[in-house]
């Protein structure tokens, strides 16, 4: 599991590098403008193409002209630098490389205004104006330079972090810095890179290693933590000579309605494949057919207006929510449930009635689950205009009530009690088909029967769910949930054999 810095933690990872490694700081820019370098020419090896890049006078900048000097060495003849002097300041290392930069056959163009660039031409453009340190808009000469350099819809690379990005915290409305291509960004990536609103700067990202102590990095206090597949590797268990059903524990789904009888589907489907010992899906009677011809192994319990649950305590997981319906009988079954003081998974339509009952989200039980869409949250929690105040209200909320929220989106966020929050970086476009919250919400009962923690089995199911996504969207434009589901258990597979 990997931390993940501020800009300010991430400066002190450099100091903490130069003093100790040690190494000089112009090397470590060397070494970044390597790297850079490297991941840039994987994907821009036609050393024919025209690139313009343009540096700042601090070290975003330095990095820059290490980075020209490079791409000449490498066969780029045709580059210009442009130095964008719009302030008094310049960093040390800077004024090194530009000494460098200098001493070599490369063009140059000092801008001193935004008026002084003219007749710009350059396949590929390399942005490397202002760094991670940024916190609040751009006014002036820099905004207005980034405006010409967005309106030539060129290709653009950003180094370490597009111009008028901030690294973390509140991203405006109105984005108003480069847009780029691709930012190849340096150890670590930044925060907001998995925010939505990351997508006005940049398309994508990739992190190059610059050798940064991450030793020192790791040790670094922090709310944020990139999952990796050795965390889940060393979470899963391996099953085990003489178990037997009840060893992995009995899950009960409570879901679907006559015109919704897929999500309960779905839901129940990954519960099974997820390793649940025994499955019960609480359905509607218009639903028995289905559910047998589809999952003869799962078991049911027919739902009508009256129905409670008895004993809920013999089931190690309840899930409940999917196509469920909010109707008056159904608000009665979730409050009895949440008055029993059990932990539940609670999604979809379960969400909306707790939307409508905030006495009843006050009153959840601590290691409850819920995973709400960011629509779902809202309803919860009040509305947000940005996701980084959504994710600090989760965070709150995760804490204060002793819960998990899993906060889904391309990057899900999952919020614990401990106030840390997990993000999950697999899963793709390709999943975004209906279904795919009905298959996470029964792989967490899923675990959850077999016995792990709330804050594990939402870790395991987050992850699972959007490796086996990335699996089938290696060959397909988009992933059915239902195909997705039957994969669960040749992931757990996979990961458990490493």
């Amino acid at each position: 599991m990997r931390t993940l810095l501020t800009s300010a933690q991430m400066r002190s990872a450099d100091q903490f590098t130069i003093a100790n490694k040690p190494i000089a700081s112009i090397d470590l820019m060397e070494k970044a403008a390597r790297a850079f370098v490297q991941c840039f020419l994987r994907e821009e090896f036609d050393t024919s193409q025209s690139v313009a890049i343009f540096c700042g006078k601090g070290n975003n900048g330095g990095d820059g002209l290490a980075i020209a000097h490079l791409l000449i060495a490498n066969g780029y003849e045709n580059l210009k630098v442009y130095m964008v002097n719009f302030s008094e300041k310049q960093s040390d290392d800077f004024a090194i490389n530009l000494q460098l930069i200098e001493e070599t056959r490369c063009k140059k163009t000092i801008i001193n205004q935004v008026a002084d660039l003219k007749n710009l031409k350059a396949d590929i453009i390399i942005d490397a104006i202002l760094g991670s340190g940024l916190n609040k808009p751009l006014t002036g000469e820099f905004e207005a330079l980034t405006q010409v350099i967005n309106k030539l819809n060129k290709k653009v690379y950003a180094v370490d972090v597009p111009t008028g990005f901030f690294a973390e915290g509140k991203l405006p409305k109105d984005y108003n810095g480069i847009r780029v291509y691709k930012t190849i960004c340096f150890q670590r990536p930044k925060i907001n890179f998995f925010f939505p609103e990351s997508a006005m700067a940049t398309e994508k990202y990739e992190v190059v290693d610059i050798d940064l102590d991450e030793n020192f990095i790791q040790k670094q206090e922090t709310d944020f933590y990139l999952l990796e597949e050795l965390d889940i590797e060393k979470i899963l268990q391996p099953r085990k000579l003489f178990s037997h059903k009840g060893t992995y524990g009995h899950a009960l789904i409570i879901a679907g309605n006559s015109n919704t009888m897929g999500a309960a589907l779905l839901s129940a489907m990954a519960c099974l494949h997820t390793g649940a010992g025994l499955t019960t899906a609480c359905i509607p009677p218009d639903g028995l057919i289905a559910l047998n011809a589809t999952l003869p192994e799962v078991m049911a319990l027919p739902r009508d207006e009256y129905t409670r649950i008895e004993n809920p305590k013999k089931y190690q997981a309840i899930a409940i929510g999917p196509g469920l319906g909010t109707e008056a009988d159904h608000e009665k079954l979730l409050e009895s449930l949440i008055m029993v003081n059990q932990p539940l998974i609670i999604d979809a339509d379960a969400l909306n009635i707790l939307g409508e009952r905030p006495d009843l989200l006050d009153k959840l039980a601590a290691n409850t689950i819920i995973t709400p869409h960011m629509k779902e949250f809202d309803r919860l929690f009040g509305g947000h205009d940005n996701w980084w105040d959504r994710v600090q209200t989760a965070k709150v909320r995760a804490k204060k009530q002793g819960i998990v929220i899993v906060l889904k989106n391309q990057y899900t966020f999952i919020c614990l009690p401990t106030g840390k929050v997990f993000i999950n970086p697999t899963g793709n476009p390709a999943m975004a088909q209906g279904g795919m919250g009905d298959v996470l919400t029964g792989m967490i009962a899923g675990f959850i029967a077999q016995r792990y923690s709330a804050a594990d089995a939402a870790t395991l199911a987050c992850y699972i769910h959007g490796k086996a996504g990335d699996y089938l969207a290696e060959e397909q434009f988009v992933v059915a949930a239902s195909q997705l589901a039957t994969r669960i258990s040749k992931e757990i597979r996979a990961l458990v054999s490493k």
